[in-house]
């Protein structure tokens, strides 16, 4: 009877020890949330949907990241505007004769894109198009960047010239974009040089409006002060201390530029304004496209303008991506 007893009380010891244990690890386990250990018990029903809902959506916040998906997206917009203008670029001067034998082919395997009324590959011409249109938007945004820079720095080294860039900017931007880019590529001649010439000197004001006010921040620095008084000039002050703070502004509006110059260059080439009809461009194409659209020949125009919008949605978001990498301003502030 004494060992019966003995074993019945050791067995409610070692019960106790092994709740206590459980107890234990259930409140290390959701020490995080009151709710969800009380949800284990069979207490607070309401109030656990709640909590598991809030927990899901803490977990969830780090596949959120703000900042890991401009990482990604910004990769796959690099990736496909490389493929895209080295493909352009190392296509062969073949693959864009004419052959008459094939023309105005609907999309095929073999033609992808179909072909037009002298038996081109639309396929073909719209890749060396996106290329050329490409070099065009670098030579024009780098330009304009380049302008925007120069005159931001300007306008920090004087109120006299603070004054007179403020003028110029608001002047140009008093304009339509159109309106001048058309009247700066009748001036230069058309053309690869002028066309890229014409869209730098239209897309500038935003940027330098935006290098200018930094620039103005910048001055009233502490350490712009000090530098003053130790006997740096304006000029390398402005050069040491204050363009490094204006390369993340330059490079993200330098990118967010590249997807008007592309468009604006098609505009203009669509209007005959701008590159040359031998040029393959896709606002050549688009122009010719034109008039065999009534013949249903709806991919001469479909395809070639799908391409456009795919590469210019490319630069957006990559300059969006590095604006949020990099903490700059709005995108909308330098377009």
């Amino acid at each position: 009877m004494k060992q019966t007893v003995e074993r019945s009380s050791e067995q409610t010891t070692e019960t106790a020890k092994i709740q206590k244990v459980k107890t234990a690890t259930q409140e290390a386990r959701y020490s995080i949330n009151p709710g969800l250990l009380q949800a284990e018990t069979g207490k607070g029903t309401g109030t656990t949907r709640q909590t598991r809902k809030e927990y899901t959506a803490a977990s969830n916040q780090h596949f959120r990241n703000p900042r890991q998906r401009a990482v990604i997206w910004g990769s796959l917009a690099v990736i496909w505007i490389a493929v895209v203008w080295l493909t352009g670029r190392l296509l062969p001067a073949g693959s864009t004769l004419t052959s008459l034998m094939d023309r105005n082919l609907a999309p095929t395997w073999a033609h992808p894109f179909g072909t037009d009324w002298l038996g081109r590959d639309m396929f073909m011409r719209t890749l060396k198009g996106l290329a050329t249109s490409i070099q065009v938007g670098l030579l024009a945004a780098c330009g304009g960047g380049m302008i925007a820079m120069l005159l931001g720095l300007a306008a920090a080294s004087s109120k006299t010239a603070d004054r007179v860039i403020s003028w110029i900017i608001d002047l140009f931007l008093s304009v339509p974009h159109l309106v001048s880019l058309v009247m700066l590529a009748f001036v230069f001649g058309g053309g690869l040089a002028g066309v890229a010439a014409a869209i730098a000197l239209t897309h500038w004001p935003n940027l330098a409006r935006i290098v200018r006010a930094e620039m103005i921040q910048l001055k009233s620095a502490e350490y712009i002060q000090i530098s003053h008084k130790l006997g740096q000039s304006r000029l390398q002050i402005a050069v040491q201390h204050m363009l490094p703070h204006l390369v993340p502004q330059l490079f993200v509006g330098v990118l967010l530029i590249f997807p008007h110059a592309i468009l604006h260059e098609a505009a203009i080439t669509f209007l005959g304004l701008g590159l040359s009809p031998q040029q393959p461009a896709i606002g050549i194409i688009l122009s010719e496209s034109m008039r065999y659209l009534s013949a249903g020949m709806w991919w001469l125009a479909f395809f070639p303008g799908l391409a456009l919008l795919l590469v210019v949605r490319a630069f957006d978001v990559l300059g969006n991506s590095l604006r949020t990498l990099t903490g700059t301003g709005s995108s909308r502030e330098v377009r």
